[in-house]
């Protein structure tokens, strides 16, 4: 891992900072797929941005990425997890799913996502303990009961 992960919370002035971040993070995976369109993937974060759900994800003190975790049907909603390309495969995602399965854990609850059936974070969920339940056109979706992640 590289530098300590910390965390801290959004505000609503961060919303334009954090579309840019999802663009940069979200562009190889759509490019893989012929689906990249800037505008879409801002205007997506944005849509449904809660301050209140959001949070930094920083590596030694640098903002290197986003979280937002929501109630959910049935459990939490792990709804983004964007973390810079270049910062990427260090531990950084892991660090995340540790908070984000504590979370869960202290509500009795499971964490559900969603990831873009062509994006290395498929890998990424599953080494984790993510169970793929459903397929859509372009998306997969996981669920984890905390308790038996990591």
């Amino acid at each position: 891992m590289q530098g300590q992960v910390t965390f801290e919370d959004a505000v609503a002035s961060d919303a334009e900072a954090l579309a840019a971040i999802r663009v940069e993070a979200m562009r190889e995976s759509l490019e893989r797929i012929g689906r990249f369109d800037p505008e879409r993937a801002r205007d997506r974060i944005l849509s449904t941005f809660s301050p209140a759900h959001t949070r930094h994800i920083l590596s030694s003190g640098t903002k290197v990425g986003f979280f937002v975790v929501k109630p959910g049907e049935g459990g939490l909603l792990l709804e983004h997890l964007y973390v810079m390309p270049g910062r990427q495969a260090l531990g950084i995602g892991a660090a995340v799913l540790a908070e984000v399965f504590a979370q869960a854990d202290r509500a009795g609850c499971s964490v559900r996502v969603g990831a873009l059936r062509e994006s290395d974070s498929n890998r990424f969920y599953a080494r984790h303990g993510f169970v793929l339940v459903e397929q859509a056109e372009f998306d997969n979706y996981y669920v984890c009961h905390a308790t038996n992640a990591l």
